[in-house]
């Protein structure tokens, strides 16, 4: 969804401008921990429920045997960390407050899953958009307005539970409260089917889940571990600096986003008269000028994307960054699309072997570089990681699937679109009209490249 997205990045912007860069790590740590306690206690039970509930004939047995086994994994895991409370919270820097308020978080979503993924395997998009745009986006969103915003500049006075030291708690009881009023809206989904478990369809679905598992947990490691290595190694002043401009890639990301939700699939119509492969090369070709353009826009216009998501030039030590972490999204984009390969021949186990691979060189690199060039050391570490994902997805996939794409020409629109931006951010920096004038040299370099293939597209549609 674009969304959330377009609301993450004006949260941000309300973030940097109410917190310092130590108080803002906090927020990071939290939703990192999170992200990790999520993807654990779902153990790829969303996507198996997907895969079997469209083949099951007996589909409610696959629903309530999915939910009742997060429930009974969940409750497990609330006793343990309720008991261990204080020596988990002080393990991982928090207070026992804040620890009870992630695990709250945690479990509406994972309590979500089940019911979430049954809307949109029956294609619901309404309940499924609606509940998440309402809860997510509009009640945290407003209540994060409220608690860092009007309550200072209108002086509201607060009840005394509401009132607490560190500003970054009330971002937490923000999204406590969002994902609370989620979970009751779900709850008429509960009743909707009998509660029954079957032993098999469990077992069936947990090995299924296994390799998606792994495969999550080496992810956030790629995308989240060098932000807590950067808080033990050189504070949480750099870590919430770096994590303020990592945001900066959200940008590409919604470029991306729009692509895949707007122009993959009229390319992939309009192909379709084609063989498969030719369509997915043709796909990955048009998604590469697409995210280059992206990139091409997003670095020279950096100033005016830095005054909607950085209200605090303190945040700003870390946009050095921004150039890299734009480049590592480019090529997790075109991993992504690569993937299409060990999917189609059943080979999904080379999704985690990728991933673990790129997960072993972001810790080692973030271990090895910070200490000697700093906070840009786990930015290049996600770069190279994400880049040997890339390239061994290719180059595989040549032995399983070859598929005809153009790697030459993808990387000229990639080329093309970084030394413009170069021109545009270091010769003429405060030139946006000559900024305007880059990003149409880019569309007639495209044009000029794929005059043939605009053209067959066009008389096809």
């Amino acid at each position: 969804m674009v969304l959330p997205k377009l609301v993450n990045l004006l949260l941000n912007g309300l973030y940097t401008g109410s917190l310092a860069p130590d108080e803002y790590s906090e927020i990071t740590s939290f939703y990192v921990y999170a992200g990790f306690i999520n993807v654990f206690l779902t153990y790829g039970m969303e996507t198996a429920f997907f895969r079997f509930y469209n083949k099951s004939k007996n589909k409610a047995l696959v629903f309530s045997t999915a939910l009742i086994s997060l429930m009974v994994s969940l409750f497990l895991f609330l006793v343990l960390v309720y008991v261990f409370k204080t020596p988990i919270a002080e393990k991982f820097k928090v207070s026992e407050f804040v620890l009870l308020m992630m695990i709250g978080v945690v479990s509406f979503d994972i309590l979500a899953v089940i019911p979430f993924a049954y809307y949109r395997a029956k294609g619901k998009a309404l309940n499924y958009f609606g509940i998440r745009v309402f809860t997510l986006v509009v009640v945290n969103g407003l209540l994060n307005v409220f608690f860092l915003s009007w309550v200072d500049n209108y002086q509201i006075a607060l009840p005394e539970i509401l009132i607490f030291d560190d500003l970054e708690t009330y971002v937490f009881v923000a999204n406590f409260v969002a994902n609370a009023l989620m979970m009751i809206l779900i709850v008429p989904m509960y009743l909707k089917f009998p509660w029954k478990f079957d032993r098999t369809i469990f077992n069936t679905m947990r090995k299924y889940g296994a390799p998606i598992l792994m495969a999550g947990i080496a992810f956030l490691v790629i995308e989240n571990l060098d932000k807590l290595i950067l808080r033990d190694m050189l504070g949480k002043e750099a870590m919430g600096a770096y994590s303020a401009c990592y945001k900066f890639g959200i940008f590409l990301m919604l470029f991306i986003q729009a692509f895949r939700m707007g122009i993959e699939p009229f390319f992939f119509s309009q192909s379709a008269k084609k063989n498969a492969k030719e369509s997915y090369a043709l796909v990955l070709k048009f998604f590469v000028i697409f995210a280059s353009l992206g990139i091409l826009m997003v670095l020279s216009f950096q100033d005016l994307f830095a005054r909607i998501i950085i209200k605090n030039d303190d945040f700003l030590i870390a946009i050095e960054i921004v150039p890299i972490i734009l480049i590592a999204n480019w090529c997790l984009g075109v991993y992504q699309s690569l993937s299409v390969w060990y999917k189609v021949t059943d080979n999904t186990r080379f999704g985690m072997y990728f991933t673990i691979i790129g997960a072993i060189i972001t810790i080692a690199l973030n271990y090895w570089l910070i200490p000697k060039i700093g906070f840009i050391a786990a930015a290049y570490a996600t770069l190279i990681a994400y880049a040997t994902m890339m390239i061994l997805s290719y180059v595989m996939g040549r032995s399983y699937y070859k598929i005809p794409y153009k790697i030459a020409t993808m990387f000229s629109y990639l080329l093309v679109a970084l030394s413009l931006t170069v021109v545009t951010r270091y010769l003429y920096p405060e030139n946006y009209t000559f900024k305007f004038v880059a990003i149409l040299v880019y569309l007639a370099f495209v044009i000029a490249l794929e005059k043939e293939s605009l053209k067959r597209l066009l008389v096809a549609s």
